[in-house]
């Protein structure tokens, strides 16, 4: 029997009949032309939201045939196909989502990946984030930022990308979906695993590596670069536990908090370059607040059902320096995210449910170069490093130590006035009460002030006194990029080192840092198979 005719439609319906089978069978109909008796099957497959309007309506895409059953959805199965014990090994520092799916992307070349992680297994890692929660205290390379899985696996896990040029996005989407990722990533215009069901995501997608001849090794620090006798290629790793990794290339996937890492490349003589990041603050509000504003409902009115906790997008630009939302983070929480015990950091993360009374987001403004200055004579070209470090050594001062936050309540930084008492926080290690608007510098505190000014125009009753500033949102991308060629995608001064992702400036979230693993291990491999025997470096 010939397989039906699929045809694909886009649908637009109020949301109250989104869900209705019959009305999708319906519209079909009418866009094909054809009597409704002969719609035969319908599938989902996109579903996303329109709430620019009073009446939020879905916007959905589907499958129809009009002569037969759908095909059955494919099993998507992770289908690595084992690498030889004698293969070229690809060392890969880091194993966040730009190291494992680069390590997937060596085995479909034919090489063995060498996974070399500063923190713990993903199970291991979470006990580590209690003492951090409850006591304050940081365990260094084992927290919110370092560890299996990188920054994302307990910040959200949120999917959405603008990368769709730089590769296969939804090749990204099945890899995960094969490793315990619901299926509904695949559909929702803003797909999110959440940092309750990730973990188990990241140890699935490790087995799959290990299965098929990769290796990992965990609380494995590297300290410095293996050379050829001549300088000019890489061979591997040290560690600071005394082991060698050699290999015929490195990609370096380090994330955007391995300091360490920069500082290490910089005394190697190995060129950086400053670029732009943003600093500020993580925003919370109820998250019933939002859900008013977003969907057009008078507060204190339940939300629909069919309705998710909303989210919004914030930017615009003062005096040429961006101010914008990022990581927004409906029903969720907001999280302490310092790699080192005399500083504060924040972040934000949700659960797959999204059901926290809080939403919360960072409210940060862009930092060029030049904004470093004052740092530029000590540190070089880590002064936006150094720029970030002293701000996250004022809020851990400002917040009284072990991890507690200082806080502002939004009207009150608008005001430049400390707040006499804070609303409730999903903070768990606590707030205090502190001058914001003075702890920032200036050029920052003006345009937030402005900012938040025109994103109250934009939703009403953004700058209420039920929202708390909470300080400091540093770590958004990196202050420095790992420069690479263009084609080659290696560093230019030393061959066979591959800078990726968001640690070298080259992306940002997990499906953009995950395409660009995979580009620099197909790059790594393809560049040098023709030419390199299996051979052992020779090390200088």
């Amino acid at each position: 029997m010939p397989e039906p005719t699929v045809h694909t439609l886009d649908i637009i319906l109020p949301l109250s009949a989104s869900e209705d089978v019959e009305a999708w069978k319906r519209l079909a109909a009418k866009q094909l032309r054809k009597p409704l008796s002969s719609v035969h099957d319908v599938r989902l497959v996109k579903h996303s939201i329109d709430a620019r309007q009073r009446e939020i309506k879905a916007q959905l895409r589907l499958e129809v045939s009009l002569s037969g059953s759908l095909p059955e959805e494919p099993l998507i199965k992770p289908g690595l196909t084992a690498v030889p014990a004698k293969a070229r090994r690809l060392i890969i520092v880091g194993c966040g989502p730009a190291g494992l799916f680069a390590a997937m992307e060596a085995i479909k070349q034919g090489w063995r990946p060498i996974l070399i992680e500063r923190g713990k297994d993903a199970s291991a890692r979470r006990f580590d984030l209690a003492p951090l929660l409850r006591q304050g205290r940081v365990i260094e390379d084992s927290n919110y930022c370092f560890g299996e899985g990188g920054a994302g696996t307990f910040s959200d896990g949120k999917l959405y990308t603008r990368a769709t040029k730089r590769g296969p996005v939804r090749e990204v989407y099945e890899t995960l979906v094969a490793h315990g990722a619901p299926r509904r990533i695949l559909i929702d215009a803003h797909p999110h695993i959440g940092s309750n069901l990730l973990p188990n995501v990241v140890k699935a997608l490790r087995a799959s590596i290990v299965e098929a001849g990769g290796e990992v090794h965990f609380q494995t620090k590297v300290s410095s670069l293996l050379k050829t006798t001549d300088g000019k290629r890489i061979a591997g790793v040290a560690t600071t536990g005394g082991q060698s990794f050699e290999g015929d290339a490195v990609v370096l996937a380090t994330g955007h908090s391995a300091r360490d890492i920069y500082q290490m490349l910089h005394q190697a003589g190995l060129r950086l370059e400053q670029k732009a990041f943003a600093v500020g603050v993580r925003i919370e509000h109820p998250q019933p607040l939002i859900d008013s504003i977003q969907y057009h409902y008078k507060l204190g009115t339940e939300r629909p059902r069919m309705l998710p906790a909303a989210r919004y997008s914030l930017a615009t630009k003062i005096n040429d320096r961006g101010v914008h939302s990022f990581c927004m983070c409906p029903g969720g929480f907001i999280v302490p995210a310092a790699t080192e015990n005399d500083e504060v950091v924040v972040n934000g993360m949700s659960l797959s449910r999204r059901d926290s009374p809080f939403a919360n987001s960072g409210m940060v403004v862009t930092v060029e170069p030049e904004d470093t200055l004052p740092f530029r004579k000590e540190h070089g070209v880590l002064a936006g490093v150094a720029f970030q470090r002293a701000l996250e050594l004022a809020a851990s001062k400002a917040g009284g130590g072990v991890q507690k936050a200082p806080a502002q309540r939004v009207p009150d930084f608008l005001r430049s006035k400390v707040s006499d008492h804070l609303p409730p926080s999903s903070y768990f290690p606590g707030l205090t009460p502190a001058p914001l608007h003075s702890l920032l510098p200036a050029f920052i505190t003006e345009r937030l002030q402005h900012g938040l000014h025109l994103f109250e125009k934009q939703m009403r009753g953004y700058t209420t006194g039920d929202a708390n500033l909470i300080g400091f949102e540093t770590r958004t991308s990196s202050p420095l990029r790992i420069p690479r060629d263009a084609k080659s995608l290696a560093h230019p001064e030393l061959a066979g080192l591959y800078p990726c992702a968001e640690g070298a400036g080259f992306a940002g979230g997990i499906v953009s840092a995950a395409l660009d693993g995979m580009r620099c291990a197909k790059a790594a491999c393809q560049e040098i198979s023709p030419r390199l025997s299996r051979a052992p470096s020779h090390l200088a």
